[in-house]
């Protein structure tokens, strides 16, 4: 899991990355924040010792690319589209890629759906539609590899709300690595205040 959450969050490297070859410019110090935000993210999820690459770590890894290229068209489409409108659009076509495998390879029914309706609204109405309209509606007048730090920050958060609401216990590591993902945000917004150029 913790490996699994240090992937994920991969996208902070791979948002300036790709950002470089489309030609956007990166400041030392927001690049010297993305470092230590990987430092942080490291210590708070890799618990373990094996470095190797498995199935499903190649397919979270695949799963970073794909987040970073929507961190990267939020990025381009946000300023020059309605945010909410571009959000309902995201999330249709989100609907229709899953639905479509859904039916086809698993066998969804309605009681099944019913009976998990708390978590099922939950997802859809919090973690979806409330934190990914915001995202584009913030992206409007951020840039890519700041809002990417920023999300980062939903590992040290998951840890946190386990230790406050379902009592975890945190290792003197994790705490360490909450700490400098905070630090390499702070970091990153001493480069400036992280704002676009509007775009006409």
């Amino acid at each position: 899991v913790g490996k699994s959450g240090f992937i994920t969050a991969m996208y902070i490297i791979i948002v300036p990355l790709l950002g470089f070859f489309a030609g956007k410019k990166i400041s030392p110090l927001t690049l010297s924040s993305v470092v230590i935000a990987v430092i942080g993210i490291y210590l708070l999820c890799m618990t373990g010792d094996s470095l190797s690459l498995g199935k499903g770590d190649l397919l979270t890894l695949i799963c970073s690319f794909c987040f970073s290229f929507q961190i990267l068209a939020v990025d381009y489409y946000s300023p020059r589209v309605d945010g909410v409108r571009l959000s309902l659009f995201q999330f249709l076509v989100c609907s229709i890629c899953c639905a479509v495998p859904a039916f086809l390879f698993e066998s969804p029914n309605l009681g099944s759906i019913i009976s998990a309706w708390v978590p099922v609204l939950y997802a859809g109405v919090f973690s979806c539609g409330i934190a990914y309209t915001l995202q584009i509606i913030a992206q409007k007048n951020t840039e890519p590899v700041i809002a990417s730090l920023l999300m980062s920050l939903e590992s040290a958060f998951s840890l946190l709300g386990g230790w406050l609401i379902l009592h975890d216990k945190l290792t003197l590591r994790e705490l360490f690595g909450c700490l400098i993902m905070f630090i390499a945000i702070i970091l990153s917004q001493m480069a400036g205040p992280g704002r676009k150029e509007k775009t006409e």
